[in-house]
């Protein structure tokens, strides 16, 4: 308001010098209210809260959580590989700080999340006093603050460890020197704000409220981060050399079982509410599980939406801005292949009869995108995958639509010499050749087939939380337990919705098929990053790259095979370092705060 103000008087002094200003310094700006305005009027207030939304960054972006795990690559880099390879630092943020819509990763990050977290408080500073008549309103609101200060600092926790918990509005005149909390208070206090959500925010909403924080959305928050809380890092922090304050980076005393049981506890109570469900959970003679698997992300609503972002067809964004379509599609069909899936999760996929996929099997390298998972063909795009109808400028090379990542090797009678040409979707397409995949795969999940990319964008929602996302953590908490029997009728649950058989495992075996299931269930729903940390398996799961190069080669009588073979490349080089289990504080942030201790081996 100050600065509105300085420049309509400055520009009247400047028209008019003999001019009286008195009547233009309460001028109120025209495109923004003041805080006084907004704390008066209900509308504004729940505006206020709309905006907290913002704060929880979708997956979405053009840069995709998963490319930085062992999901996938982002192929245009822009720093990526400066997290694969562990290569952070508090002084180079590298792409956690891209200052870009299409940057999934800044608004996990301190300074970011921070901002959101002080509107939440600054929330709780006025809404008491706040005019608003409606109960039921207030009571929506208070509790989707609450929901949303929980789901921040959960993020926060998620990468940097104990945080310091500020309740306050901090104004400039404050005393920002403050030190973090422990990892225990922080978990503490996002369960508690989970549980304030819970009991003021309604079941369900009407359709103008859809998309909003329902109590089964604070639960199932409450769920994650108790599951998380139960995990291996936060109970061993000898990868950490001998750090000083072992209470920033996990739990230094108490009963882990309580841990579980309670992140158990906390997944059956979101079960209990009766409102959520898989979806098509029993396939019925003749149903195809990857079509119900793949339809299932384009829908407006399931029955398992707990917590959900929708979107519009806006025309009006940034280049980086939401568009997923054009993000991900083949480059051959003129989509910028920006996160491709890896060959390590393509190859999780486990085979139909529940077998484990391997190169090392000749049956399964011979034809490796034969009889897999169900979800396999509902995720990935790879060699002979048939996809979409090319556009037009393309359609005359591949009028079926058939995906083309290998090469053909070709012998050519004029020069008496064999030539390579290549697939209209690889990064040599005559097409495009600039965004191509460096794997050999591209991403399928969640891309609607029905709509040209190039030039629409799908409206589908990104899906924060989901309901199989609850039974697979319930399974976890009771493999945690030692209660198998229990876990495993969960996890065959979903197994049976993807039409794969139920697993009998035991002991490591099963937290093996449970981790697997999880890895090809949730692929790209920004859950990978955070499980390979807390299982602490980020060593394995930072190898490099792999994917694959498929070749049509030329036969001894020089005509090209009609079947290809396939080898097994590396991508892109990758390298752990175990610091990288948990964010850096940035260096200006610790210098601004001599309170605040850095992460270990930092």
């Amino acid at each position: 308001m100050k600065k509105a103000t300085y420049i309509l008087t400055l520009a009247f002094i400047l028209l008019n010098a003999s001019a009286c200003k008195d009547e233009f310094l309460d001028v109120e700006p025209l495109d923004q209210f003041s805080e006084e305005a907004v704390w008066k009027d209900p509308a504004l207030i729940e505006s206020f809260v709309n905006n907290m939304y913002f704060g929880l960054p979708h997956g979405f972006s053009n840069q995709m959580l998963a490319s930085i795990t062992d999901e996938s690559m982002y192929n245009a880099d822009f720093g990526a590989s400066n997290v694969t390879k562990s290569l952070v630092t508090p002084s180079d943020y590298s792409v956690w700080d891209l200052n870009w819509t299409g940057s999934r990763y800044r608004g996990m990050t301190w300074n970011v999340v921070y901002k959101y977290i002080r509107s939440a408080n600054l929330f709780f500073e006025k809404i008491e006093a706040a005019p608003i008549e409606n109960e039921s309103l207030k009571n929506r609101l208070t509790g989707e603050a609450h929901f949303m200060r929980a789901y921040l600092y959960h993020n926060l926790v998620s990468v940097y460890g104990g945080v310091p918990i500020i309740k306050d509005a901090y104004g400039l005149s404050d005393d920002f020197m403050v030190g973090r909390d422990s990892y225990a208070d922080c978990i503490k206090f996002i369960t508690e704000e989970c549980d304030k959500a819970a009991g003021l925010l309604p079941l369900t909403h009407e359709t103008a409220n859809k998309g909003r924080a329902t109590k089964g959305a604070a639960l199932a928050l409450k769920a994650r981060t108790l599951l998380h809380a139960a995990s291996d890092l936060y109970h061993n922090t000898a990868w950490a050399g001998g750090y000083a304050h072992p209470e920033l980076i996990g739990y230094v005393g108490g009963d882990r079982r309580a841990r579980w049981q309670a992140a158990k506890d906390a997944a059956k109570a979101v079960m209990d509410l009766g409102v959520y469900s898989l979806y098509k959970p029993d396939p019925a003679p003749g149903d195809s599980a990857a079509k119900n698997y793949g339809e299932m992300f384009l829908q407006k609503e399931t029955g398992e939406d707990i917590f959900v972002r929708f979107f519009l067809q806006r025309t009006d964004e940034n280049w980086d801005g939401y568009n997923p379509g054009l993000y991900n599609n083949p480059n051959g069909y003129h989509g910028w292949g920006s996160n491709t899936p890896l060959g390590q999760l393509v190859d999780s996929y486990e085979m139909k009869d529940g077998t484990r996929f391997s190169w090392n099997n000749p049956v399964h390298a011979a034809d490796p995108y034969k009889n897999r998972d169900p979800r396999f063909y509902a995720s990935i795009l790879y060699e002979g995958a048939p996809w979409r109808k090319r556009p037009a400028d393309v359609i005359a090379s591949d009028p079926k639509g058939i995906i083309q990542v290998g090469f053909w090797e070709v012998w050519n009678p004029t020069t008496n010499q064999m030539e390579v040409k290549a697939g209209l979707d690889t990064r040599k397409s005559p097409i495009e050749d600039w965004n191509g995949t460096y794997t050999g795969y591209y991403l399928k999940k969640f891309i609607d087939p029905n709509i040209d990319a190039q030039y629409v964008k799908q409206d589908w929602p990104w899906r924060h939380i989901r309901y199989t996302e609850v039974l697979l953590n319930y399974a976890e908490a009771c493999i945690g337990l030692g209660e198998e029997e229990e876990a495993r009728k969960y996890i065959n649950m979903v197994r049976r919705r993807a039409g794969m058989p139920e697993t009998t495992d035991s002991g490591s075996d099963l937290v093996a098929r449970y981790r697997n299931e999880r890895m090809v269930e949730l692929a790209y729903e920004d859950h990978r990053f955070f499980d390979v940390r807390r299982w602490m398996i980020a060593p394995k799961a930072y190898e490099n790259a792999l994917g694959v190069d498929v070749r049509y080669k030329l036969n001894a009588d020089k005509t090209t095979a009609t079947k290809p073979t396939y080898k097994v490349i590396v991508a892109q080089e990758r390298a752990w370092n175990n610091r990288a289990y948990f964010l850096p504080i940035k260096l200006d942030e610790m210098n601004r705060n001599n309170k605040l201790i850095q992460n270990p081996l930092y």
